[in-house]
């Protein structure tokens, strides 16, 4: 797979390389959303860059020596963080023709493969600032756990700003279907990406106006989120929705859980990733009837009431049936009981 891709990587390249005849210079990087997770929070790996330091993504340039793209990126990921990666998918290829990376000083286009990784939280080492990040204080609007987020209603009411300033009747009523169907009361939890995008397109993000080279406009930082260096916060945006996807088809949510843990932590880790509280009984009659999780004799008495049994991932549903995941549904908000 790693290499089909590479070749698939290839010919893009090899278009636009034909640019240079016109001028264009390329730039190739590899980026990684490495995410891990408590049961209640949800983290991204992030390195601290620059004079007036910003945080980013691990990430480098794809050099001679990486044999595949792949392997560059675990080479920069390590020696950026000591980080060893486990899991990894190639997440997607970013290379708008405006596209500007942190770092790079020539005029040209900007190429990055990003990958999406999942581990074990373990404490950052390596040549940079790196450190593990809440990543609801990029998107303060996407965790739906305690209720409608705080900064939710301050952005819907810009947005709706936004709509009305529309020059003309149709693109109004585009501006207004937008909205709708990214922020609908029906809330998707996998459209991050199309509701930063839209933020984005408002000028509701303090990357927009950066992009533009003007001065931001004044934001409350708990509304608008914390911006990030070049488009990595669209880069986490896109990780995010695919991992919120992901987990209702593939055990991946498995791959951020310790070898052992209770009913409660797994359902606690995929309300945080999901952004949304879910129904105690419903989730563990999911979980039992998909044959996800086997007993594995222990107790643990660190649940503050009556000791829990642990259980651990079966491997064997793996083999058992194509999609077994959490098959939630999105976007639902039910209280706990």
């Amino acid at each position: 797979m790693e290499r089909t891709r590479a070749g698939s990587v290839a010919l893009n390249l090899a278009a636009m390389h034909r640019e240079r005849g016109r001028g264009a210079s390329l730039s190739i990087r590899l980026s990684a959303v490495i995410i891990a997770a408590t049961t209640e929070e949800p983290r991204v790996l992030t390195l601290r860059i620059g004079r007036e330091p910003i945080e980013a993504l691990p990430s480098g340039p794809l050099e001679v020596e990486h044999r595949t793209l792949e392997v560059g990126l675990r080479a920069w990921v390590e020696r950026q963080s000591s980080q060893k990666l486990g899991y990894v998918e190639q997440l997607y290829t970013f290379g708008d023709r405006d596209r500007v990376e942190t770092g790079e000083t020539a005029p040209g286009r900007a190429l990055t493969v990003a990958y999406l990784a999942l581990v074990r939280e373990a404490r950052p080492g390596g040549d940079a600032d790196a450190a593990w990040q809440n990543w609801y204080r990029f998107f303060p609007w996407e965790d739906w756990r305690s209720g409608k987020p705080a900064a939710l209603s301050p952005l819907e009411d810009r947005l709706g700003c936004w709509v009305e300033q529309a020059a003309s009747q149709p693109e109004r009523q585009l501006r207004e279907e937008r909205v709708g169907l990214a922020f609908a009361q029906s809330w998707n939890d996998e459209l991050v990406l199309e509701r930063y995008e839209l933020l984005y397109e408002a000028g509701l993000i303090q990357e927009r106006w950066r992009d533009l080279g003007r001065p931001a406009s004044p934001e409350d930082g708990s509304i608008s989120g914390v911006p990030m260096a070049a488009d990595h916060r669209r880069i986490l945006a896109t990780a995010i929705g695919r991992l919120r996807g992901k987990i209702k088809y593939r055990p991946v949510v498995f791959e951020l859980m310790p070898p052992s843990f209770t009913l409660l932590q797994l359902q606690r880790m995929v309300e945080a990733l999901a952004g949304v509280r879910l129904h105690k009984q419903n989730f563990r009659r999911l979980v039992e009837q998909q044959g996800l999780v086997e007993e594995t004799g222990g107790i643990s008495a660190a649940t503050g009431g009556r000791p829990a049994r642990l259980v651990r991932f079966r491997r064997e549903v793996l083999l058992e049936r194509p999609a077994p995941g959490l098959r939630l549904r999105a976007g639902r908000r039910v209280a706990i009981t």
